[in-house]
């Protein structure tokens, strides 16, 4: 009967120590669910792991080179336009690659820029020569299939060029059988078309060749951004950019797709750069006038 007793007892004893155990096994997996344990809670709340991603992709690269890689415009005067004497590149999207190039590595110095065109710039930075497309580039559906945008940092229109004591005083005037000049890749080549049923426009390789064609007499008037086409008037007084502009032109800085961390560093320059009133005297600095208001 004792030794019953005995085992009985050891029973209880035994039965009481798990029950603890089963109690502090229980208190640790809810500090563990509370502090979030490797990838818990915490990330799932949105705590220090879902924060601003890491370096990574693209951006890691342009680090550890220790140099940013744009691709610019040489042939656009006021955007990007190269001095063949001193072979300096100048403009509105050059100093904005630059200040690209001090937010990532902290010195607008550590900058290689690249020659694009329209038709050039997106196989260029999908297949890596560039890190950036700074290169007056109208953000479209289309283009989103092929590359990722950054917020918009210009507001352009198109328009046209044409010399003074033109027939041509806005896009009314222009026919299906006006001699209209433009260049590949642009997306002034479909709207002008679209709107314009049966219009073909002649397409150069760049800027300055299809501006040349148009002193040249080879056209009736060249259709692009307005703001390109001011700088052209800047290079001839002979030539007026007329009619305002019949669609909308917002410009992006273009990325290659996926690259989430080098879009989310290029959106904070340009909030910065807007914050701080930098922008405004960029944009004073090209365009000779105040940026729009919002």
């Amino acid at each position: 009967m004792l030794r019953w007793r005995s085992i009985r007892m050891l029973g209880v004893m035994l039965a009481a120590i798990m029950l603890v155990a089963s109690a502090c096994g229980t208190k640790n997996d809810n500090a563990g669910g509370e502090s979030g344990g490797a990838n818990g809670g915490n990330a799932a709340r949105g705590g220090t792991n879902a924060e601003a991603p890491a370096d990574e992709g693209v951006l890691k690269e342009i680090k550890e080179r220790g140099k940013l890689v744009v691709g610019v415009k040489f042939d656009t005067k006021l955007f990007g336009l190269k001095d063949p004497g001193s072979g300096a590149v100048e403009g509105f999207d050059v100093d904005i690659a630059k200040q690209v190039a001090k937010k990532v590595l902290g010195d607008e110095t550590k900058l290689e820029l690249k020659e694009v065109t329209s038709k050039t710039r997106i196989p260029m930075l999908n297949n890596g020569e560039i890190d950036l497309i700074v290169a007056t580039m109208t953000i479209t559906d289309e283009r989103k299939k092929e590359v990722d945008f950054s917020d918009v940092y210009f507001k352009a229109g198109q328009s046209l060029l044409v010399k003074k004591g033109s027939a041509i005083k806005g896009i009314e005037d222009v026919t299906k059988d006006s001699k209209v000049l433009g260049v590949k890749g642009a997306t002034s080549i479909k709207n002008i078309e679209d709107k314009i049923p049966g219009l073909k426009v002649q397409q150069y390789e760049n800027y300055q060749e299809a501006f040349t064609a148009l002193r040249a007499g080879k056209g009736e008037a060249l259709t692009t951004d307005n703001a390109i086409l001011y700088g052209m008037t800047k290079q001839d007084d002979n030539y007026e950019v007329v009619g305002g502009t019949f669609t909308d032109e917002p410009y992006g800085i273009a990325i290659k797709k996926g690259e989430s961390a080098l879009v989310a560093l290029v959106n904070e320059t340009i909030k910065e750069l807007q914050a701080s009133g930098e922008y405004a005297a960029i944009y004073e600095k090209w365009i000779g006038e105040k940026p729009p208001a919002e």
